[in-house]
């Protein structure tokens, strides 16, 4: 029998959440709430970073980065999720299949890297404040965004790589609302052990790295704080601490998922949930908040835009 790219499935039956089609809708309306905030919220720290120009700082140039980063990574499994709510059989083609799981860890590897980044930013601006300006310039933002981008990439191909390679004779079914690793090895008609070891070494290596990069240095950070003036305490704590959050909302569910990639995780579902569709909007919000000048900022250019609507009508 000749296998087309090594696979004779076609597509891939997805079990979603519930088979109740009340509670399909309840979820639906529930994770479309959370879908129609994440993009105007991060779309709004966008804009407020570009038009205000006292947010021009490489603080806020990150910032601004990682919230398109997140409105990208939350336009990769929520619109198929929500569609599949008004499927009574949810399925995905190989080729959708293998696309979605590219695509959620190359965006999902870059914002860890770019986190990553910001953190060396901190660590600049409140360690060696006198050489920030030549430590961190416009030149270096963008080689280290351009290195998160690269890195995600390339930790995205090399998956895909892995993954396209197996064969997969059936069965097609995978427990879950998306396309991932971990899953599509168990349904592989071969042997996956090498495979496993290096998507083990690819995904839970890297995602554990990061996250004890940047809470050796957020802890760092933290230490030094009582070195510093009484009237710097509260804004350098105020922007580590929605660092950190964001860096366990982030890898937490990660390392809960990808540590232990192929074996049976209780609650995996729950937490795949959380990792994919709920985590993008801490960032909005948590940044949003936890930031005095975002906060200020964010409301004048609402309050203009109300005011220049107003004038229109």
């Amino acid at each position: 029998m000749e296998y087309e790219n090594n696979t004779v499935v076609k597509e891939f039956v997805l079990l979603g959440f519930s088979q109740t089609h009340k509670v399909q809708m309840l979820l639906f309306f529930f994770f479309l709430l959370f879908y129609m905030i994440i993009l105007p919220g991060n779309i709004l720290i966008i804009l407020t970073i570009q038009g205000e120009s006292q947010l021009g700082t490489p603080m806020y140039f990150f910032l601004a980065n990682l919230a398109f980063l997140d409105i990208c990574y939350c336009c990769v499994t929520p619109p198929k999720m929500l569609a599949d709510f008004f499927s009574h059989r949810k399925t995905i083609c190989y080729n959708a299949c293998m696309a979605q799981l590219f695509f959620l860890h190359f965006l999902g590897a870059a914002e860890a890297f770019l986190l990553v980044a910001m953190a060396y930013d901190r660590y600049v601006a409140i360690c060696k404040p006198f050489h920030y300006t030549r430590l961190v310039n416009r030149a270096v933002c963008y080689v280290l965004v351009g290195a998160s981008w690269a890195g995600g990439f390339i930790h995205g191909i090399t998956l895909f790589a892995l993954t396209i390679a197996l064969p997969f004779c059936g069965p097609n079914i995978l427990d879950n609302f998306f396309c991932d690793v971990h899953q599509l090895v168990k349904l592989a008609c071969a042997d996956t052990h090498v495979v496993e070891l290096l998507m083990f070494l690819n995904n839970g290596v890297v995602i554990v790295m990061c996250f004890a990069l940047l809470l050796i240095s957020y802890t760092v950070l933290l230490l030094k704080l009582r070195t510093q003036p009484s009237k710097a305490k509260s804004k350098i704590a105020s922007t580590c601490v929605s660092h950190i959050i964001v860096v366990f909302v982030m890898c937490g569910p990660a390392m809960y998922i990808y540590v232990l990639p192929f074996r049976a995780v209780p609650m995996e579902k729950v937490v795949a949930l959380f990792h994919t569709v709920i985590f993008p909007l801490t960032n909005p919000i948590i940044y949003t908040l936890c930031n005095k000048e975002i906060r200020s900022s964010v409301w004048k250019l609402v309050s203009k835009y109300i005011l220049t609507c107003g004038k229109i009508k």
